[in-house]
């Protein structure tokens, strides 16, 4: 992996200005480049433009999200989007070569993310999030609806609703869920006042059908906060110490969570809410070899039985550590020791602030959305590019698959 040389995000408070990026829209600035100099921004071409297409490609369709709720953490962006061709969030399935199959856009005023295939009751079904972006993270419910985007069931948690973040069905019908309330706590071990407010960011495990939650996990009792990388920074004047991005299931059906703020990974007991290891982050459980490294992570999940997969943005955009990456980890939890599989860089060297993912395809090869950095790739098992493409907007996930009926 690249070396672990700081780059620092230009623009006020490492943030770009909304002129800034209008005028980058407005010019068709190159989102990335050949050697990462910063986190790519999250507009692309007009267009969904194929850059390239190789023989061996999956078969189907690319399922994304467009809009300005695909790239809500930069400041001021619903204005700039809002007035651009395609400005408004939606659900997007597009053939190979950008066509638009179908569309769902939401109601005026909400946004949507994570949109999907699942399987729900025996049958192919169509997920997503929606409701509004509150400071990165959402407010809202998860929805499950046929190939026409007829809603079959929603997931609403109550309290600070669903975050926009996950929304995993399980084989057994329930629902993996990600929650950011907002709590008042001492927060002079990152910085902030001894009676500062903070999100905390919980895992909850919702039972589709009754809408009972089975479990609950937050962060902030199991996680000190001195382990939060985000030492004084705030968002608005609350501070978010964890930052929860994904859950998913390891082999032994065990909670895989992702804290993007502390750049780490927890295997949690799902009964008693024990972290049974830790893979990154300031106090591992688990021995890496050097290999393993990787920082603010989207996407942690098992591919077989011993394999962990996650994507490595590397970058919280004022703080970049190299290029962004997909990686698999061998887990070995008898010798709680974690090595190196496979990384996979873009070869234009992208690096994306916020977002991403990968999903394994029936060939062998691997989908992987670059988040804000406004394109979605598939590489062969031996690295090969064998399709790249910019899209006008960066998007949550990405996924591919044939189309329901």
């Amino acid at each position: 992996m690249s070396g672990s040389r700081n780059r620092k995000f230009a623009g006020v408070g490492g943030r770009l200005s909304v002129a800034v990026v209008a005028g980058l829209v407005a010019s068709g600035a190159a989102v990335a480049a050949a050697e990462p100099v910063l986190p790519g921004l999250p507009f692309g071409g007009l267009a969904y433009t194929v850059k390239v297409e190789k023989d061996g490609v999956g078969d189907g369709f690319i399922y994304y999200t467009t809009g300005v709720s695909a790239a809500a953490l930069v400041p001021g962006l619903g204005t700039v989007a809002g007035a651009l061709p395609g400005g408004r969030p939606a659900n997007v399935i597009a053939d190979r070569a950008g066509k638009e199959i179908r569309r769902y856009e939401p109601p005026a005023g909400q946004d949507v993310s994570n949109f999907r295939t699942q399987v729900y009751q025996g049958r192919k079904v169509l997920t997503w999030w929606q409701g509004s972006t509150v400071a990165g993270h959402g407010s809202g419910v998860g929805i499950i609806a046929d190939e026409n985007f007829q809603v079959l069931a929603t997931v609403d948690p109550g309290g600070a609703g669903a975050d926009v973040h996950e929304f995993r069905l399980t084989p057994d019908g329930h629902a993996l869920v990600t929650s950011y309330p907002q709590v008042g706590a001492d927060l002079t071990a990152i910085g902030g006042p001894a009676n500062g407010k903070m999100f905390d960011t919980v895992a909850l495990v919702i039972d589709v059908a009754s809408g009972r939650q089975l479990f609950r996990w937050s962060a902030a009792e199991h996680v000190p906060l001195s382990e939060s990388e985000t030492s004084g920074k705030l968002t608005g004047d609350v501070y978010d110490p964890y930052h929860a991005n994904s859950i998913s299931l390891d082999p032994s059906g065990n909670l895989v969570v992702s804290l993007r703020n502390t750049a780490a990974v927890y295997d949690i007991d799902p009964v008693t809410g024990a972290i049974r290891w830790q893979l990154g982050g300031k106090h591992p459980t688990l021995a890496a070899d050097p290999d393993v490294r990787f920082a603010f992570q989207h996407d942690a999940e098992f591919t077989d039985a011993s394999t962990l997969r996650l994507f490595n943005n590397n970058s919280d955009g004022p703080e970049s550590r190299g290029k962004s990456s997909v990686e698999w980890i061998r887990i070995d939890e008898a010798a709680q020791r974690a090595t190196l599989v496979r990384n996979q860089e873009h070869p234009e060297g992208l690096v994306t602030m916020a977002m991403g993912n990968a999903e394994a395809l029936p060939n062998g090869n691997t989908l992987v959305s670059w988040g804000m950095t406004p394109r979605i790739s598939e590489f062969a098992p031996n690295g090969e590019l064998v399709y790249d493409a910019v899209l006008p907007f960066g998007t949550y996930r990405a996924y591919l698959d044939a189309l329901p009926s």
